[in-house]
């Protein structure tokens, strides 16, 4: 039993694998091209490269789902084309045990891609926006492209890029009033973390009254702040490519300040419940290759697990700007699609029997 397990399982773990190397590769010539627009004499074909390689860890993990649900599509279909699936139930292996079977390496694939976004895709798309953000901004230039906004209490900062874990290029701080006027602006060129404070460097202050502007220029000043090198970096990164743990951390910073933080609070959600959403979209799948997909051709089935896939993203997209525009919880915006796959796999597979 144990070698019939291995042979669902590796025939399973190849076409996932096939699958999701197809679309992460055909989502990376996209990215190329989208990039070379972009192109510059700092932001070369090299620094470009770079960036797209140090992304694709993050594309991965975000094709784990429709990959797992496509290579069972077609790992499984494979089994039964050949009549092996047939051969197995005759044999006295029930659907059920062929469930179990699949499960276990669906669940193998699901903690595969957790550790891969908790571990390898956050660092790597921080150091891959980082850069790009440097390559693309103006030699001593405050402004860029990519620039960053932050807000604690009455202050606003813009960065331009980070240089490092502890430096910030193109800094520009904003102080309002009460009444929501600004009383000064502050622009640096750089700035550096000094353990508990920021030391701003090439800096001019300007400040602002009813009837005059002073500015005043220094090489150094310092600048206390709440505002540490973690909580910016994890500005430059999507919510969606950042760990659990910054993503905990950061929902909680915006809640002190006063701010929403339900698109964190959902991508969180989303991140732990991807092994469940795995689970469910394989259910699917299995549930295809034992019912109406039983006799189809390998075409037909990766166009059911397309169709699937899409809907499933489809439902996600919909819900989740819903929960932040109507205020519903973000826990049940990531959590009915999941449920609604896992319901109709079992239904599904019900039927079947």
């Amino acid at each position: 039993m144990r070698l019939l397990d291995w042979y669902i399982g590796r025939t399973l773990l190849a076409s996932i694998f096939m699958v999701l190397l197809v679309i992460v590769g055909i989502d990376v010539v996209s990215v190329f091209i989208d990039e070379s627009g972009s192109l510059s004499e700092t932001y070369t074909f090299l620094e470009m490269s770079r960036y797209v390689v140090l992304t694709i860890p993050g594309r991965l993990y975000e094709f784990i789902p429709s990959a797992a649900l496509i290579g069972s599509l077609v790992g499984l279909g494979q089994l039964a084309t050949a009549s092996e699936l047939t051969v197995m139930r005759g044999a006295g292996v029930s659907i059920a045990r062929l469930v179990v079977v699949v499960m276990k390496y669906a669940l193998l694939v699901a903690l595969a891609g957790f550790t891969l976004g908790e571990v390898v895709a956050p660092p790597a798309e921080q150091l891959a926006e980082s850069r790009r953000a440097l390559a693309q901004s103006a030699p001593g230039g405050l402004a860029g492209r990519y620039g960053i906004w932050n807000r604690e209490g009455d202050s606003y900062l813009y960065f331009n890029a980070v240089e490092s874990e502890t430096a910030l290029r193109g800094v520009v701080l904003v102080q309002l009033d009460e009444r929501r006027r600004m009383v000064s602006s502050l622009a640096a060129q750089r700035a550096r973390f000094a353990g508990d404070h920021w030391v701003l460097e090439d800096v001019v202050k300007t400040d602002f009254s009813s009837w005059a502007t002073t500015r005043v220029r220094a090489e150094t000043l310092r600048w206390d702040t709440g505002i540490t090198p973690q909580l910016l970096t994890m500005e430059v990164v999507s919510p969606e490519r950042l760990p659990l743990l910054d993503l905990q951390r950061y929902s909680h910073y915006l809640q002190q300040q006063g701010l929403d933080a339900d698109d964190f609070e959902l991508a969180m959600w989303r991140k732990l419940l991807q092994p469940a959403s795995i689970a469910g979209l394989v259910l699917v799948a299995i549930a295809f290759i034992f019912g109406p997909l039983r006799d189809g051709t390998l075409g037909l089935r990766i166009f059911a697990g397309v169709l699937v896939g899409v809907a499933f993203q489809i439902g996600e997209d919909l819900l989740g700007p819903a929960s932040l525009v109507f205020g519903f919880p973000p826990l049940y915006a990531a959590l009915a699609p999941v449920l609604l796959c896992i319901g109709a796999g079992v239904a599904l597979l019900l039927r079947t029997r």
